[in-house]
């Protein structure tokens, strides 16, 4: 029998942790997108990290391996709708903000389609199992959806969001009046 494997962290917190105007950021995009703590944004903020390291990595490997690595790497972002750009280039990756992820996230794409009224909503309904993404429950609300599914977002059938009648859903139309 093998070793349980060691976890790698998912994140890094701040260097620094009272640093006021950081905080003060922090604090308007976690309610903006509805976040349930600060870690949530930092798992966002290294994922986009990781993405900025490996373009920078990439502009000095003038190698076959690099362009390669680069097709990869544009391609993983389009996927995601992170990168919208068809002839983007690796300054446009280095260009992208944490903003750029959390556009992509499940609770923020559930409120903007307007399956709820708030983030917060959105982030209950999901947890909750009431949204499904191409057909399937998804409940995590921190889901990067790939631009191919963003359409499929729907309310799951078997919940009883699926009912046109039932009073948390909301009524787009006379919303927009």
């Amino acid at each position: 029998m093998g070793d349980p494997r060691k976890l790698s962290k998912k994140y890094d917190t701040p260097n620094h942790p009272w640093i006021g105007e950081r905080i003060k950021r922090e604090r308007e995009l976690a309610i903006k997108y509805g976040l349930l703590n600060k870690k949530e944004f930092w798992k966002m903020e290294t994922r986009l990290r990781t993405f900025r390291r490996q373009a920078r990595k990439l502009i000095s490997d003038t190698t076959e391996q690099g362009a390669k690595e680069a097709v990869q790497l544009f391609g993983i972002l389009k996927r995601y709708g992170i990168l919208i750009k068809e002839d983007a280039s690796l300054d446009d990756v280095l260009s992208l903000n944490v903003e750029s992820i959390l556009n992509r996230r499940l609770q923020t794409l559930v409120f903007r389609k307007g399956l709820a009224k708030t983030p917060k909503q959105a982030r209950q309904f999901i947890v909750h199992g009431h949204i499904a993404v191409n057909g399937r429950r998804v409940t995590s609300p921190s889901y990067l959806v790939p631009s191919d599914e963003e359409d499929l977002i729907t309310y799951m059938p078997t919940s009883p969001l699926a009912s046109e009648s039932h009073p948390e859903r909301t009524n787009v139309v006379s919303e927009d009046n």
